[in-house]
């Protein structure tokens, strides 16, 4: 028998162990994401949030920047921003590697979950599974980093190609244009940085599937209340959003 066929058999044998609260674990976890992905997508575009509020002062960043000649901050800041991003994707190598590691030391892992007595993973195909399950999550994660650094990458050629500031000066349209899409392009790579972050949070809350998968459900319920707050009514955003007027008042 073929590697190939060695792994869809094992796959395939793996499906059949899955069953009941386990397979409704998983699909719960997957169509959540997605649903709260494109709820906050959607959202997004009519109410205010992290990422609307944001893309306003990249704007303003940037048409700041067009004033000025000296523009070596600008570089660094966008740099400082990138490399946050180049972490993540380097850690979420090194996760990876280590589900792998874990996936081959199934009898180490059960022997240790033996000990708990709520756990709910007892057989060397569920532990695989759910190891599968984390790496596919990971790898999505790695994906999303990597790109939000390519997309970054972009934008630092786009601020390197900016006009001079007497090239603007008579020229507004000029600049907030120019100022719109730099703000859109790195707005996008953290969008996917973002994306990144929150296959991060599914992952760590896939740590609980091992023990129990109605706290598994739990906790994956419990992260998308904790991004939708805050995204869409943290403290950051408040203070970010603020707008005093000439009464006191936002």
């Amino acid at each position: 028998m073929s590697a190939i066929e060695q792994l869809f058999s094992s796959l395939e044998h793996i499906g059949e162990t899955v069953q009941g609260l386990d397979a409704l674990a998983f699909v719960w976890m997957l169509g959540i994401w997605i649903a709260y992905t494109l709820f906050a997508n959607y959202r997004g575009k009519t109410h205010t949030c992290l990422a609307s509020v944001l893309l306003l002062y990249r704007k303003q960043w940037l048409l700041r920047m067009l004033k000025r000649d000296n523009r070596i901050a600008d570089a660094n800041l966008l740099d400082q921003l990138r490399s946050s991003v180049s972490f993540f994707a380097s850690t979420t190598i090194l996760v990876i590697a280590g589900l792998a590691t874990g996936m081959a030391a199934s009898e180490q892992g059960l022997s240790i979950l033996s000990h708990l007595p709520v756990a709910a993973t007892d057989t060397r195909e569920l532990w695989e599974y759910k190891i599968l399950v984390m790496i596919g999550i990971f790898v999505y994660a790695f994906f999303e980093f990597s790109w939000s650094v390519r997309l970054y990458n972009y934008a630092a050629v786009f601020i390197g190609s900016g006009p001079l500031s007497v090239e603007v000066e008579a020229n507004d349209a000029w600049a907030d244009a120019y100022a719109e899409s730099g703000a859109r392009t790195i707005s996008m790579a953290a969008k996917h940085f973002n994306y990144g972050l929150r296959a991060y949070y599914f992952g760590l809350a896939t740590l609980a599937w091992f023990v129990s998968a109605w706290l598994y459900l739990v906790l994956v319920s419990a992260v998308v209340i904790i991004l939708y707050r805050r995204e869409f009514h943290s403290k950051a955003l408040r203070t970010m959003a603020y707008s005093p007027t000439g009464d006191g008042r936002v």
